[in-house]
C-alpha cells in the first residue's frame, strides 16, 4: 500500500488564497514535488483559488519542480522568490509593486539661499552638469517625511526638519519598466555646514534663490518646484485618529482655513 504524502503546512489569506509555510517546504526536490502535487489536489478540492509559494533562497532547488507543477514567478528579493499558481481559472492575482518612490527637498535658509547639489555622475555626459535639489529613493518601510530628511543629511550633512509637501510628479518608463512618483518637500534648515558624500556628489552649496531661478542649466520643472515651495502653504502632516499607528501611517492635508 502506497503512503499518502502529507499536505504542505499552509495558511489562508482573505481572498481565497493558500500560502504554504516556507519553513515547511522539503529540502529534497523529489519529496517536495510529490507533496506539492498532492497538496494542489487537496487545495483545489477545498475551493482555494490561488497558491502563493514563497521559496527561500536556501530552498532554490525547489523552483524547477514548482515550475513543472505550473507555478510562475511573481516577485523576488534577495531572500526569496514568490511563485503563484491559479487553482481556479481566471482567479485574480494582483501585480507586484509597480512604482518607485522618491523625495526631494527644498531647503531655503534665512538669507534666501537654496541648498543645491551637483551629482558626480549624470545620465547625459554631453549635457552640462546641473545643480538639482537634494533627495533620493525612500528605503523600504520608511516614511516620506523621514526619508527626505535622511537623504539630505546623508548627501550633504545638513540637518533639516520636514515642513510641508508642496508637489509631486508621476511618470512612467522608469527603472526596469516601472513607474516613478517623486514627492517634493519643503524643509526647514537646522544647520548650514555642508559635508558632501564624495562617492556620489561632486559639489553642493547654498545658492541664492534668484540665481537658481535665472540659471539656464536649471530645468523649468525645478524652478517651478522652488517657486511652489516659497509661495505655496503646501500640505502638512496631519493626525487621523482612526489611524494612529505612526509607524505605519502618515497623512498630509491642507491646514484648515481660519474661522
Amino acid at each position: 500500500m502506497t503512503d499518502i504524502p502529507d499536505v504542505l503546512p499552509a495558511a489562508e489569506n482573505p481572498f481565497g488564497g493558500i500560502l504554504p509555510r516556507p519553513d515547511g517546504l522539503d529540502a529534497d526536490p523529489v519529496r517536495f514535488a510529490v507533496r506539492l502535487q498532492h497538496s494542489l489536489r487537496v487545495w483545489r478540492n477545498d475551493g482555494y483559488r490561488v497558491v502563493w509559494l514563497e521559496v527561500p533562497i536556501e530552498r532554490a532547488d525547489l523552483i524547477p519542480p514548482a515550475v513543472a507543477a505550473g507555478f510562475g514567478f511573481h516577485h523576488s528579493d534577495s531572500r526569496y522568490l514568490m511563485m503563484t499558481l491559479q487553482l481556479e481559472e481566471g482567479a485574480f492575482i494582483p501585480a507586484f509593486s509597480s512604482h518607485y518612490i522618491g523625495a526631494g527637498g527644498v531647503a531655503i535658509n534665512d538669507r534666501d539661499e537654496l541648498l543645491v547639489v551637483r551629482e558626480r555622475y549624470h545620465r547625459d555626459p554631453k549635457r552640462p552638469p546641473r545643480f538639482k535639489l537634494p533627495g533620493g529613493a525612500l528605503d523600504e518601510g520608511e516614511h516620506l517625511a523621514q526619508g527626505v530628511v535622511r537623504e539630505v543629511f546623508e548627501e550633504m550633512g545638513v540637518r533639516t526638519r520636514f515642513d510641508a509637501l508642496v508637489c509631486f510628479r508621476h511618470w512612467h518608463g522608469y527603472r526596469y519598466g516601472k513607474s516613478d512618483i517623486y514627492f517634493v518637500c519643503r524643509l526647514k534648515p537646522l544647520s548650514e555646514e555642508i559635508t558632501i558624500e564624495a562617492e556620489e556628489i561632486a559639489e553642493s552649496r547654498w545658492m541664492p534663490v534668484q540665481e537658481y531661478l535665472a540659471a539656464e542649466q536649471v530645468s523649468g520643472f525645478n524652478k517651478q518646484i522652488v517657486l511652489a515651495a516659497r509661495n505655496s502653504p503646501g500640505i502638512v502632516p496631519t493626525d487621523i485618529p482612526e489611524h494612529d499607528d505612526k509607524s505605519r501611517f502618515e497623512f498630509f492635508m491642507p491646514e484648515p482655513a481660519a474661522q
